[in-house]
């Protein structure tokens, strides 16, 4: 739907709430780019030549060459001087690796080149890969913390300036966008992702596409983007990562396949495969996945990589040994394969035996030499990379500048009692927690190339935001974790948490001293960076008991509690969040953390966060999502929010069915008054549109910016229908008093979905049309549509 205009905010004060009592939303974004194709470079006369470079490349190449360019070993981070000696250095040099990835340094990455280009036989380029996922050196918020800033502009940007700086550095294709959609926040991957809703997921989705490859591929600071995993991956039984998925086809197209679909249709150049089976067929295997969904019905012309090893593990899924899975996968439409080497070492056989044909391992080759030549690397190979161009374009200020206002941007406000925030820039702060003072943990999950020593701490970032006006007294409080050995689990890839051999008595005494100092608490809980992540997934979603029990001793002493949460996904936030006066949740905000936040708590940024998952109350309640179906048992809609339990109704005996904070959902320092709904036309007839509008007033104290969402519910239809759907949302900018009309346009196309026979069309009837402040919080209006 390309009628929503992603509004960039533009600066309007320096000034801070104390002074003026108007915030710094957003500076202005630079967005020539977004909602443009990518790839517009290709037209007819490039694609003919590019065919005829490539066809007469093959010609020349043996069966084991072919097969080497689909062979995608990890370097291990080579040191100088390696890259000829090693063993994939000798590889290199007989044509039997395509790219390397895990390799970083401008230097390094030209050493490697120089190999493949002097010593192989057909001087074949080398592609370079990194899980640049949420920036390169300079790091933004985590995936799940972008998606909640609600501004496609801000996403671009950000996944642009990740290009550029990894470009400069040599890296030329990265790992990125992750568009599982998830409602499973067990799963430690919902951090890596946008989130429950398919909309949303799609718009991420197109934007991160945009930014890494920006509308030309030759261009040598943009890098090709590889959607993952394709598919289903973010549904795993028990949230345990790796675990099987299993649902209907019409799920899938409704609930979980539009994200992977925009990223093709924005022309992304690769995609990855997927560790779960699909209708019992492991993703990186699957025919009907890989070739009848992804190339036939949605069209992908680029190439398909598995993920880490993931042809071997289809062996541990009980599929066959290396041989027969490798031929499983090469028949189903993989073109590249991490790591495992299953196609280097077995294609070839199964060649001679009839078991895959060259045919198709040619077809694989010619889909990695077309993005070695969209890169314009058969025309230079050291394009990538250089120390002059890495020294000026990474981690520098102007980065630095942008990645703390995205922070800033993506931060939700859960509560504000008593309009405790913003503070005032004066008397004394207890700055408490056990992440406080701890730099290596600021970046979250998947920050594989950041800065981590130069990350901005929490409590660098007060101190330099206040300056001599405000005292901050400091103390740890808690360890993350009680259990020791537990929190060394925690503490992966490096990420210490400087863990305090002190009795916790102890530590809570000290916190609770000099809480009794300060005029206000500010107290940052939650997870450590590697509690969400890969291979972290939580059957407990609580905050640590160690960080409660210090939360309630706080709470003792009277001092008013700010909440600074930090976590990868969302947490079960029942058993704390009437302790504290304001709960902030500021994700993982990445290298700048410390000034982000200072920036929301003094009131530099006022917050627009809107969560892009739901906050469930207990774990019970997963998976809880805005966009569920009823059943033919429903709670009586005035009831459920005063959680009385219904008999033979769809409820827990023990537990409220809603949840502790919605899709959407997500405070300002400001109030924002909707109007109610109107709509051009009730009884619009076949392709006509109509427009939905509300007005929204700023009534509160603050400028603010406000993101308005745009809801559709079909009333009846052939198959079950979720009570709503997040079919449009605007970010708009009002200052105090302001008013400003929002209308969407809405169409056919926006009632369209799958039926049971996969057919994508819409059916005539009644429709809720609803716009709002979250998915909980809407004005509706019903129409009947005809056809």
């Amino acid at each position: 739907m390309k009628k929503i205009a992603i509004i960039a905010l533009a600066a309007l004060s320096t000034n801070g709430f104390a002074q003026k009592k108007k915030a710094v939303v957003s500076p202005a974004i630079h967005s020539e780019i977004v909602n443009q194709p990518v790839q517009s470079y290709q037209n007819n006369e490039y694609n003919t030549k590019r065919k005829s470079f490539v066809d007469a490349l093959l010609a020349k190449m043996t069966l084991d060459e072919k097969i080497g360019q689909l062979n995608l070993p990890s370097a291990g981070d080579f040191t100088t001087g390696q890259a000829q000696s090693s063993d994939i250095g000798k590889k290199i040099e007989q044509g039997l690796v395509g790219g390397l990835f895990n390799i970083k340094g401008a230097e390094k990455i030209r050493a490697v080149q120089k190999v493949a280009v002097e010593k192989s036989r057909l001087k074949i380029p080398l592609i370079f890969g990194m899980d640049v996922i949420h920036g390169y050196e300079t790091t933004f918020p985590i995936p799940l913390g972008l998606a909640a800033s609600w501004d496609m502009n801000l996403v671009q940007q950000s996944a642009r300036i990740a290009a550029r700086e990894a470009a400069s550095d040599g890296i030329n294709w990265t790992f990125s966008p992750m568009v599982d959609i998830s409602r499973e926040p067990r799963w430690g991957r919902v951090s890596e992702g946008a989130g429950e809703d398919p909309y949303l997921g799609s718009q991420i989705a197109r934007a991160m596409v945009y930014g890494y490859q920006g509308k030309n591929l030759a261009d040598k600071n943009t890098i090709l983007a590889c959607v993952k995993h394709f598919a289903l991956y973010g549904a795993p039984e028990g949230g345990l990562d790796y675990n099987t998925v299993d649902m209907s086809h019409t799920r899938m197209f409704n609930e979980y396949f539009a994200p992977y679909k925009a990223a093709v249709d924005a022309g992304v150049a690769s995609v990855m495969a997927s560790f779960n089976e699909v209708d019992g067929i492991p993703a990186t295997g699957n025919k009907w996945l890989m070739d009848d969904v992804l190339r036939k019905k949605w069209g992908f012309n680029g190439f398909i990589v598995t993920d880490y090893t993931g042809i071997n593990e289809m062996i541990d899924h009980g599929m066959g040994d290396l041989q027969h899975v490798s031929a499983l996968a090469m028949n189903a439409g993989i073109d590249m394969d991490m790591v495992g080497e299953g196609f280097l070492k077995t294609l070839k056989q199964s060649v001679s035996e009839g078991k895959v044909s060259e045919a198709q391992i040619t077809q694989a080759a010619r889909r990695i030499l077309e993005a070695k030549y969209d890169l314009g690397l058969f025309e230079d190979p050291y394009r990538y990379g250089s120390a002059n161009d890495a020294q000026k374009e990474v981690f520098n200020a102007s980065n630095r500048a942008v990645a703390r206002n995205v922070a800033a941007q993506s931060m939700v406000l859960l509560k504000n009692d008593k309009n405790i925030l913003p503070l005032k820039q004066k008397g004394t702060i207890a700055l408490i927690g056990p992440l406080v003072d701890n730099s290596v943990n600021m970046a979250g999950t998947w920050s594989v190339a950041t800065k981590h020593g130069s990350a901005v701490t929490l409590l660098k970032g007060l101190q330099e935001s206040v300056g001599k006006n405000v005292k901050i007294l400091t103390a740890k409080g808690a360890n993350v974790e009680d259990n020791k050995v537990l929190e060394d689990v925690y503490a992966a890839h490096g990420k210490v948490v400087d863990r305090d051999s002190r009795e916790p008595s102890v530590m809570i005494k000290e916190a609770v001293d000099v809480a009794e100092q300060a005029d206000v608490v500010v107290l940052a809980i939650g997870e450590s960076a590697e509690m969400s992540g890969e291979s972290s997934s939580r059957a407990n979603i609580d905050i640590p008991a160690s960080q409660v029990r210090l939360l309630n001793e706080l709470k003792k002493t009277g001092k008013p509690i700010v909440v600074v949460l930090l976590t990868g996904r969302p947490l079960t936030l029942t058993n704390i969040k009437d302790a504290p006066e304001a709960i902030i949740n500021a994700w993982f905000p990445g290298t700048e953390a410390g000034y982000a936040v200072a920036d929301i708590l003094f009131g530099k940024v006022n917050p627009s966060g809107k969560l892009p998952m739901t906050f469930p109350r207990s774990v019970g309640q997963i998976p809880i999502y805005y966009n569920r179906k009823n059943t033919g048992r429903p709670l009586d809609a005035a009831l459920t929010d005063k959680c009385e339990y219904q008999r033979f109704r769809s409820n827990y005996m023990d537990e409220c069915n809603t949840p502790l904070y919605p899709f959407g959902y997500g405070l300002s320092y400001t109030k924002f008054e909707y109007s109610e709904l109107t709509v051009s036309k009730t009884n619009p007839t076949g392709n006509q549109s109509i427009q939905a509008s509300v007005n929204v007033k700023n009534t509160g104290n603050y400028d603010g910016a406000e993101v308005v969402q745009l809801y559709i519910r079909d009333v009846v239809g052939s198959n079950t229908r979720p009570i709503k759907e997040l079919k449009g949302f605007q970010k708009i900018f009002l200052k105090k008093g302001e008013s400003k009309q929002v209308s969407f346009n809405i169409t056919p196309d926006d009632l369209k979905f799958y039926d049971n026979n996969l057919k994508y069309d819409w059916e005539a009837g009644d429709f809720d049309i609803m716009i709002g402040t979250s998915s909980a919080d809407v004005k509706t209006a019903r129409i009947n549509w005809s056809k």
